[in-house]
């Protein structure tokens, strides 16, 4: 699979809700660097920010546009977010049900055939303040 199938295979998954496929494409040593936020290492604590994701969002990505580099060894993607803000997330607004589209973007590594680093990007004051 090339870089670009893997990451395309990744959105798929998360937008089928598909957990237990999401995160087989994943290094069990995943690097994953959270927007505006921490470091964190492991297919099992993604594994945990996953379902913290899944209880307070719910996310579609839409307009997913998939590069990579020649080596296959990096990809980028670029997307909309479509999501629905449903359970309060700690010091953030609270939350009831707003709904957000956001331009976003992630970063990734790949080694032996499995994503093994993920950046994630989006601009957290426009999300501020379209759930305010």
């Amino acid at each position: 699979m090339t870089a670009t199938e893997l990451v395309n295979a990744y959105y798929a998954a998360f937008n089928a809700g598909d957990m237990p496929a999401f995160l087989a494409l994943l290094s069990e040593d995943v690097i994953h660097d959270i927007n505006q936020g921490e470091r964190q290492m492991g297919k099992a604590r993604f594994a945990a920010f996953m379902d913290k994701m899944n209880r307070c969002y719910r996310e579609r990505l839409a307009d997913i546009v998939v590069m990579q580099n020649a080596d296959g060894s990096r990809a980028a993607a670029e997307f909309t977010v479509h999501g629905e803000y449903l359970a309060d997330d700690d010091g953030l607004p609270a939350a009831n049900g707003q709904t957000y589209v956001l331009p976003a973007g992630a970063f990734f590594y790949i080694h032996c055939g499995k994503i093994a680093r993920v950046t994630n990007y989006y601009n957290l004051n426009d999300w501020v303040e379209q759930v305010a």
